[in-house]
């Protein structure tokens, strides 16, 4: 398999039809099959050379997609960067990958000044906004006028497609090697899953950077259908370019469709033509998915789990099973097509259907290994399965129902405490805009609950009001044993994550380790 196989397939099957829109800008896969010959031929007059690594750091855009492909059709490996980083951090994906060419956009043009000084292996940068090209960058639509086409240099298998690095909130962060058969398998699951054809209209609001709405990427391509692309999140643009462009499918992450349902202004808008609404990276409330499937009654709810390490597709909840009350809502569904699922104990034994362990994964959407980190490699992927670090129980049917991240499990008084189970009984009260619940030092407990809880505007609740709601849902142990309440919205990763670890860190500043 390789990636520009399913550029190929879009042409033969639709080269007339819609590729991309975006900012008032249309083109057909026939044009974008030919932006991308010459800007691949661009790239390679720049002296990328099969295998070498190309950064991006930009907001969403068309050229964010034709970068998806142009660099591939050279030879060379993607590096998505996350908007979210300090230039430190910006710095060191960017060494450490030993990327030779980095994209950026108007919005990230200015960090130049700073980045500069720390590029070990950038040749050049260059600049894919609209304003104007800053000095001692090459303008994008310069480098594709002035390029011939070039023939596809036909990588594929399992060459390097790209280094998706992620989060380093607890560490150094982990560049994670993705093949081309890695992501074009992926792809496929997702067309089968989510039934794209010609005629679907995906927006791109989530982060492109981002392997959850990247799974789409290259799904859509392959069916021939349209990538509509709006720069970032936005609750009225978002809800405007879904009226306007009548967007059929979409991928948000749980913070985004809390947003949405909690806004009061999806009614404002015709969102009818919404057929699907994906949804997935992290836990997702189920009064928050329960609110959003009301208010969107035509849309049809999918959820996916997954994570960079596994292309990232690994399991599915098909719209079938999104019913208020159903027993299954609740799970993250079940193996999608070719993958294997597994839960284990520490001893890697599969545990009794019921029995909370750590999921394993195989197939082939599960990554090459960490660039650079042979040991982390064989730890994470030893006796062949993905140990995925999240804990959770399959029940008899094959569902999986995900009780937490290992490090994100509060353990007080020797009982294993879900922080997901609690944040699911703190957004049930209708009070509650944002939650998130970690485990604090407590001298006589060891950790103790602690929520930090968002409130709707002009809502109102106590700390007794939360805990005494949780104490109808949740048993005795698990109730938070204090409230945090904020006023600002709780800090988030790129991809939409909460970052419980910065959240965190004020309470253990002074332990040697984040456990007690």
């Amino acid at each position: 398999m390789y990636i520009t196989q399913t550029l190929r397939r879009a042409v033969q099957l639709n080269g007339e039809g819609t590729a991309t829109i975006f900012a008032g800008r249309r083109q057909t896969w026939k044009k974008f099959e030919d932006r991308i010959a010459r800007l691949a031929n661009g790239l390679v007059g720049l002296g990328v050379e099969s295998g070498d690594r190309v950064a991006i750091l930009s907001l969403n855009s068309d050229r964010y997609m034709e970068y998806f492909y142009a660099v591939p059709w050279a030879g060379a490996a993607v590096n998505p960067i996350n908007i979210r980083l300090a230039p430190p951090e910006i710095a060191f994906t960017l060494n450490d990958s030993g990327s030779k060419i980095l994209f950026i956009d108007d919005t990230f043009s200015a960090l130049l000044p700073i980045l500069r000084p720390q590029f070990e292996s950038i040749k050049h940068v260059v600049f894919i906004g609209d304003g104007e090209c800053p000095e001692g960058c090459i303008d994008y639509e310069s480098l594709i006028v002035q390029s011939e086409r070039m023939s596809d240099v036909d990588a594929g298998g399992d060459d390097l497609a790209g280094l998706f690095y992620t989060g380093g909130t607890t560490g150094r962060s982990k560049g994670v090697m993705l093949s081309h058969d890695n992501l074009v398998f992926n792809a496929l699951n997702v067309v089968a899953e989510m039934g794209y054809g010609r005629d679907t209209v995906y927006m791109h609001a989530a982060p492109m950077f981002h392997l959850a709405d990247m799974a789409s990427t290259f799904a859509v391509t392959l069916a021939a259908g349209t990538h509509g692309i709006v720069p970032r999140f936005d609750v009225d643009e978002v809800l405007a370019f879904i009226e306007r462009e009548k967007i059929t499918d979409a991928l948000l992450v749980p913070t985004m469709v809390n947003l949405l349902a909690s806004s009061g202004r999806i009614a404002n808008y015709d969102v009818s033509s919404i057929r699907r609404m994906l949804y997935g990276a992290s836990p997702m409330p189920e009064a928050v998915l329960i609110s959003a499937m009301e208010q969107m009654p035509k849309a049809s709810f999918a959820q996916g789990y997954g994570q960079t390490e596994a292309s990232p597709i690994i399991t599915t909840l098909a719209p079938e099973f999104h019913v208020a009350g159903g027993e299954k809502l609740r799970s993250a569904g079940r193996a999608a097509l070719g993958v294997e699922v597994m839960v284990v104990n520490e001893n890697d034994e599969e545990v009794p259907r019921g029995t909370v362990g750590e999921i394993c994964v195989r197939g082939g959407n599960v990554m090459r290994g960490y660039w650079g980190m042979e040991s982390t490699t064989e730890e994470t992927l030893r006796n062949g399965w993905l140990h995925t670090g999240d804990l959770a129980y399959m029940d008899e049917d094959g569902f999986v129902f995900i009780v937490d991240r290992a490090k994100d499990m509060v353990i007080s008084g020797g009982e294993n405490i879900f922080s997901v189970e609690v944040e699911g009984a703190i957004y049930s009260h209708s009070a509650v805009q944002e939650c998130a619940v970690i485990g604090i030092p407590d001298e006589k407990w060891g950790e103790s609950v602690h929520a930090i809880v968002v409130l709707c505007e002009g809502s109102s609740a106590s700390e007794t009001d939360i805990i005494d709601h949780c104490r109808e849902k949740i048993a005795g142990y698990k109730v938070p044993r204090s409230i945090e309440f904020r006023s600002e919205p709780l800090p988030i990763s790129g991809a939409g994550k909460v970052l419980k670890n910065e959240l965190r860190s004020p309470y253990w500043e002074d332990k040697s380790m984040r456990v007690n």
